[in-house]
């Protein structure tokens, strides 16, 4: 374990609490969610923003604000609804959450003011809790995310090992709490955000412009980019064999139990082993499409096939009502768009159905 350094003598506080927030009221970017705030916006884009990039976020915050204008608006909608306007964004627990608070707000006779009583709340944890009640309430409370504290890191060259993200976070509150801004912690925790997101990258970052320069201990691209020391997860290597089955206008896919973790009811190809059949024998048919893609430390590579001739034959009203083929589902192609596909298999579809 290492050891913070330099762990910012507080007379040097005011100083870099004025220099952060010069910079940020200077070079802070426009956002959707920062024109005309409000705490509706706010919490819709914390929800997106959770391990997902500004840029990837923007054009469904602005499809979101239009469907979904309120709480009141986004507690009256049904639950699919909600899901398919999430479609593509991924880890689709955080738009059942969002519903779940919008209803539990629309039922309050006002919403919650402060970091601990968002955090009761269904999707919030502390880092939401935090960003919500400063921002869009004022309240005097210092959020943490890895960008905040990889600043806080190089700030004070703290040279500690940390076993995951969660770690670090939970070791920089501490100092987040103690350099925090008080009479605008909202912008305070903003600037924060910004800093770490746009200077004090994780990699290369500019070291030259940073208006904090003077206040950081390693202050020097080389130095700054070894810390803060984070062991990665290994990358884990999954092989995932799919079958494309057109029949009569009909695509044959799979749709995941209501329960499950990431993908609750989500439609998907179906793989070789939700139709009963092992890798070998839906290798058989014409590989169509290879693609890659990445949830959490997993690395999936899925290999589409062209269902064998007997394969196809088969699957029909009888296996889409056993019990093995219960999630399974012919749909229209005419209706595809209408339902909620993860967002790689929707790209892989169409990308199918444009090269037949």
């Amino acid at each position: 374990m290492g050891a913070v350094a330099h762990p910012l003598p507080p007379r040097t506080l005011p100083a870099l609490r004025r220099a952060l927030l010069t910079w940020f009221r200077a070079h802070r970017r426009t956002l959707p969610w920062r024109e005309a705030p409000s705490l509706y916006k706010t919490v819709v884009s914390e929800f997106m923003l959770q391990q997902t990039q500004v840029k990837t976020v923007l054009p469904y915050f602005a499809r979101w604000q239009e469907r979904f204008p309120d709480f009141a608006a986004l507690a009256a909608a049904p639950e699919n609804e909600v899901v398919k306007q999430w479609e593509g964004l991924g880890y689709y627990s955080r738009a059942r959450n969002l519903h779940k608070l919008a209803r539990a707000v629309a039922a309050m006779p006002a919403p919650p003011r402060t970091a601990a009583a968002w955090q009761e709340l269904p999707g919030i944890g502390p880092y939401t809790a935090a960003a919500i009640a400063s921002i869009a309430c004022g309240d005097r409370v210092a959020c943490v995310d890895g960008n905040v504290a990889r600043v806080l890191a190089r700030l004070s060259a703290d040279t500690t090992a940390f076993a995951s993200g969660s770690d670090l976070v939970k070791h920089f509150r501490p100092l987040a709490a103690a350099v925090l801004e008080a009479e605008h912690p909202g912008e305070w925790n903003e600037a924060m955000m910004e800093l770490g997101a746009l200077v004090c990258t994780p990699r290369a970052p500019t070291c030259i412009v940073c208006p904090l320069r003077e206040h950081c201990a390693t202050a020097e691209p080389e130095a700054a980019s070894a810390i803060p020391r984070l062991e990665r997860p290994k990358t884990e290597r999954l092989h995932v064999v799919r079958l494309w089955c057109v029949r009569d206008g009909r695509l044959l896919l799979h749709r995941a139990a209501a329960g499950s973790r990431r993908l609750a009811a989500l439609h998907e190809l179906p793989a070789a082993a939700d139709l009963g059949l092992d890798d070998a024998t839906v290798q058989r048919g014409e590989l169509l499409l290879r693609r890659s893609r990445s949830i959490t430390r997993y690395r999936i590579e899925e290999s589409i096939h062209r269902a064998p001739t007997d394969i196809a034959a088969r699957v029909g009203a009888e296996k889409q009502n056993s019990a093995a083929g219960a999630a399974l589902h012919w749909v229209s192609l005419a209706e595809l768009e209408s339902i909620t596909l993860s967002g790689p298999h929707r790209r892989w579809v169409r990308e199918l159905l444009a090269h037949p």
